[in-house]
């Protein structure tokens, strides 16, 4: 068997643990200030190592796993699982989210008055 690695990217490993779907949306998210290792914000190319902590921020909650392997080549979801030690906070409740506007089946566009009103409530424009 091959020898193991000490270090690997960032960007790389997130991927191949599938924290992230792509390697170039891992990247984004590192350049987006959304990846931090051991609590410094983390560049792509940053060297991550067997017992650091990463930090992934994505859709409305944190990541926070313990790198337990380095791994650099995309594998399986049960290997992948193997990689890392899951430290996180459970996801927050689907109530928690943001609701979305609902209308009424059949209703049409909203009038210009409504738009303004749903604008002030999600906060997009200030009020008027």
């Amino acid at each position: 068997m091959a020898e193991e690695q000490l270090s690997a990217r960032v960007d790389s490993w997130i991927w191949s643990v599938r924290l992230a779907k792509t390697r170039s949306m891992a990247s984004t998210a590192c350049r987006g200030g959304h990846v931090r290792v051991n609590g410094v914000r983390a560049k792509p190319s940053h060297a991550v190592r067997v017992g650091d902590e990463v930090r992934v921020r994505q859709e409305g909650w944190e990541r926070v796993v313990i790198v337990s392997r380095i791994i650099t080549k995309r594998v399986g979801a049960p290997v992948a699982a193997e990689c890392y030690v899951d430290k996180s906070p459970p996801p927050p409740p689907r109530e928690a989210t943001l609701p979305v506007a609902v209308r009424e089946r059949g209703a049409g566009r909203p009038t210009k008055r409504e738009r303004r009103s749903i604008e002030r409530l999600f906060g997009r424009r200030p009020p008027s």
